[in-house]
């Protein structure tokens, strides 16, 4: 996915809080954007692939800012660096697959019942936008021959 096809008005939103749109933040923005899901080293090199000069500490600093403008916003899908994703209005719950590492994306509304039980029993508000689930994607579960045992947090939940 190119410029072209992100949010309408990105270029605005930094221009009206008074940033200019530097080549970094455009191949930045881009990178986030063609990635999918992108960790800050992984968005780093592809900008590097086109920008050899542009540094990871560059990178992050460009990301805080895009996310602080609501044009990108992170989830935590593993133990590891935080994967950066477009901002929009498909707000989605992540499954990682723990085994090949896949993501796959979920409507909001997936978590909703368990959204509104946390709501309920603790006044929480749910982040639908940063949860991700871990297990496994069908293939790996088909290798393992469907013998998986139920995640700790399904477990959890259940006997709550």
């Amino acid at each position: 996915m190119g410029a072209d096809q992100l949010e309408p008005g990105w270029q605005a939103r930094l221009r009206a809080r008074g940033f200019r749109l530097t080549p970094q933040r455009q191949l930045v923005l881009e990178a986030v954007s063609a990635l999918g899901h992108g960790t800050p080293e992984a968005i780093a090199e592809r900008v590097q692939s086109t920008a050899a000069g542009v540094n990871i500490s560059t990178v992050y600093r460009t990301l805080d800012l895009l996310e602080e403008l609501g044009l990108v916003t992170h989830a935590h899908l593993g133990h590891g660096a935080p994967t950066y994703h477009v901002a929009g209005s498909n707000s989605h719950v992540h499954l990682v697959c723990h085994a090949c590492g896949s993501v796959e994306e979920e409507p909001v509304d997936v978590v909703a019942p368990l959204a509104a039980m946390l709501a309920e029993r603790h006044g929480f508000t749910l982040d639908p936008g940063h949860v991700s689930l871990s297990g496994l994607c069908a293939a790996c579960a088909g290798r393992a021959g469907g013998a998986t045992e139920e995640p700790v947090a399904a477990r959890t939940l259940q006997g709550s």
